[in-house]
């Protein structure tokens, strides 16, 4: 049966997103992978309960700006189950009180879902689900 192994991001800084995870998310950050030749570097972070995300850099890619948390067409979200309310109104508690930019929520959505959306350091937006 398939399952999701990873989602990989595009990232500026690869050390400060892997400590993001590490720190707020309790994500094991892997080694450091390089390929000089081809200008790249990647780290996975691993989640306690699975999954896993693999930050990569590239001094070949220009970078897209869009503002922070902006709507956008491919990879809109991160989606992180955090198992109840309490722990999605704790975390994001913690996570504003931080710096990092809270943009709803917690909240009820319409389809059921306890939630608050928050940004990592570089704009992406994660949501913290029940």
């Amino acid at each position: 049966m398939p399952s999701l192994e990873h989602v990989a991001l595009w990232v500026s800084d690869l050390d400060a997103m892997c400590a993001f995870y590490a720190q707020h998310f309790g994500a094991r950050a892997g080694p450091r992978y390089e390929n000089p030749r081809k200008g790249f570097a990647s780290r996975f972070v691993a989640f306690e309960q699975g999954g896993r995300l693999e930050l990569m850099t590239s001094s070949t890619l220009a970078p897209v700006v869009h503002e922070p948390g902006a709507q956008r067409m491919g990879l809109t979200h991160l989606a992180i189950a955090l198992g109840s309310e309490a722990a999605v109104d704790a975390l994001t508690a913690r996570l504003q009180a931080a710096g990092t930019p809270v943009l709803d929520g917690p909240r009820r959505t319409g389809d059921g879902y306890y939630e608050s959306v928050v940004l990592d350091p570089e704009g992406n937006r994660i949501e913290l689900t029940a």
